[in-house]
């Protein structure tokens, strides 16, 4: 049997998705980080980053957006445990855009719908000097060489 291909909405979001991701972990990499994808649509991380003695770990949640839009968060911010959040805008194009937030700072900026409903990272709230292409942050991976 051949697979199936998602249509229409599924299959642009599902690219848009890949890219951003992609394009984050080519960044990371860049920067001497090695960087592994996870299982896609799973809970938890999308990358899982060490350096190359295994001594430093962390995870990043990767967030891709077609255009400047509010990024979803879910109904609870516990679920949250990336320790980074790359969130990519114009992600399937030529110049995307990222953003590097901690999970504290998306915790902290994130807002809730009325009555206890789903919260969400405004792009107001993301979209900030501070954030934009913020990749020192992050920083170069012990013992390689700065940018």
């Amino acid at each position: 049997m051949g697979a199936v291909i998602a249509s229409g909405a599924s299959y642009k979001n599902s690219m848009t998705g890949n890219a951003g991701l992609n394009f984050a972990a080519w960044q990371l990499s860049r920067r001497g980080w090695h960087v592994m994808p996870t299982v896609r649509n799973m809970r938890g991380s999308d990358l899982i980053v060490t350096d190359s003695e295994e001594t430093q770990f962390f995870g990043v949640q990767s967030k891709a957006l077609s255009k400047r839009h509010a990024v979803p968060l879910g109904k609870s911010l516990s679920g949250l445990r990336s320790t980074w959040w790359i969130i990519t805008v114009h992600a399937n194009t030529d110049e995307p855009i990222c953003y590097v937030l901690t999970r504290e700072e998306v915790k902290r900026l994130s807002t809730q719908d009325a009555n206890g409903g789903a919260y969400w990272l405004s792009a107001s709230a993301y979209d900030r000097d501070e954030f934009r292409e913020a990749w020192h942050r992050i920083g170069t991976a012990p013992g390689e060489p700065n940018e």
